[in-house]
């Protein structure tokens, strides 16, 4: 009796395919990662200045009938997700505690606000099923670097003005920046995100590929040497790193402790050694242990053939190491342009989102088929309306609307 059953499981796993191997390798956490298509995210980046074109000089009214055709033509196309740029610097394009009215949403930055722009999205996306990302970049205070064209209200003007922290603020030629190593610029993120969750229904906050904004010494020299002073024995450039990792894992606390069902996530570039050695994002560290993020969207904005980095080997490389959810950042706005990084002299390189119109489509193809990435994001808003882009979008949308995908 005993020979007959095992006959019976012996054949059973003929016919199955399967082998002693196959069944000692499975991973049932690797296996529990494979998204469902209510899983599957399908979304669009809502940059500030996109954002712009539907607050400025309009009404509530105006803006809510706008924003209502917006979303729902997004969702006609197949997108779920939403990703609004609400804090592309100081400022804000919602009532905030801590940041002021942003210039790019009403005209002038600290200025009234008639009305809050992203309560209105929330409230319209989420009529709609649409998830509502809010998009935050956390150390830019400006892309000026002029400190008087802030408002008087800007804790950075207020903070450059006091010489007891005026290392809190960093200007160089171009823009102002937050200084990463501040413990008081990390308690100001940290608490710009926790009233985002308190008091918006969002789905996620959602951090950009800005970190440290230069390798200059002078940027944090104060708190460098205090920090030698004190025994601490760090080099300069893992000292940085651990500023950031520092930041990104209290953001992550403070939004579990406020709301566990929200995310948090950030989308780095997707040159790992250049976020590692020139923004001291340890973007490996982030999507591989536990306390950082709950998901990784690295901006994968190059061509099939770039000569350093060919998009399917950088997806491969950020496989390789993510153990949270994996999203791919893909470049639309790229479409019918040179990409003249692509390669130093060939021009067939260089040339390669000119010479096709399905670059995308097939990028979004290639995705769908691996079971650990949980979805794609599209940069951005305004390419999938450009006319110049018709015939790329038009393939986007066979592929995003068709049975099989996500």
């Amino acid at each position: 009796m005993k020979k007959i059953f095992l006959l019976i499981i012996c054949i059973i796993f003929v016919f199955c395919g399967c082998s002693t191997n196959n069944f000692n390798n499975f991973d049932p956490q690797q296996e529990n990662k494979q998204p469902t298509k209510e899983e599957y995210i399908k979304a669009v980046w809502l940059c500030y200045f996109e954002f712009s074109n539907f607050t400025m000089n309009k009404t509530e009214n105006e803006f809510k009938k706008d924003m209502s055709k917006a979303i729902k033509d997004l969702k006609s196309i197949g997108f779920n997700t939403i990703t609004v740029q609400v804090r592309p610097c100081a400022d804000a394009f919602y009532n905030s505690s801590y940041f002021p009215g942003s210039k790019y949403c009403f005209g002038e930055q600290g200025g009234s606000m008639p009305y809050d722009p992203l309560k209105i999205i929330c409230e319209i996306a989420n009529e709609q099923g649409i998830k509502v990302e809010a998009w935050i970049n956390p150390y830019r205070v400006s892309q000026t670097n002029d400190i008087n064209e802030l408002c008087d209200n800007n804790i950075a003007k207020v903070w450059y003005f006091d010489e007891n922290k005026s290392s809190n603020v960093y200007i160089d030629s171009k823009a102002i920046y937050f200084n990463p190593s501040s413990q008081e610029v990390n308690q100001l993120i940290i608490n710009g995100v926790v009233e985002l969750v308190e008091n918006y229904n969002i789905y996620s906050i959602h951090f950009d590929d800005y970190f440290y904004p230069t390798k200059d010494e002078s940027i944090d020299k104060l708190q460098y040497d205090n920090y030698l002073k004190s025994g601490g024995n760090l080099s300069l450039d893992n000292w940085r790193r651990d500023n950031v990792n520092t930041m990104i894992k209290g953001v992550y606390k403070a939004i579990k402790d406020t709301n566990n069902k929200v995310l948090f996530g950030i989308s780095p570039s997707a040159n790992i050694e250049n976020n590692y050695n020139n923004l001291y994002a340890d973007v490996k560290l982030w999507a591989s242990q536990d306390g950082y993020v709950d998901y990784i969207c690295p901006q994968v904005y190059y061509g099939f053939k770039n000569e350093t980095q060919p998009f399917m080997e950088v997806v491969k490389r950020w496989m390789s190491f993510t153990n949270k959810k994996l999203y791919i950042g893909l470049p639309l706005y790229k479409c019918g342009k040179q990409d003249k990084y692509a390669s130093k002299s060939n021009t067939a390189i260089q040339n390669e989102f000119i010479d096709n119109n399905n670059i995308i489509s097939r990028q979004i193809k290639y995705l769908s088929k691996i079971d650990t990435i949980n979805g794609f994001y599209i940069f951005s808003y305004s390419s999938m309306f450009d006319e110049d882009k018709k015939a790329e979008v038009s393939e986007i949308i066979k592929i995003m609307q068709s049975n099989n995908q996500g």
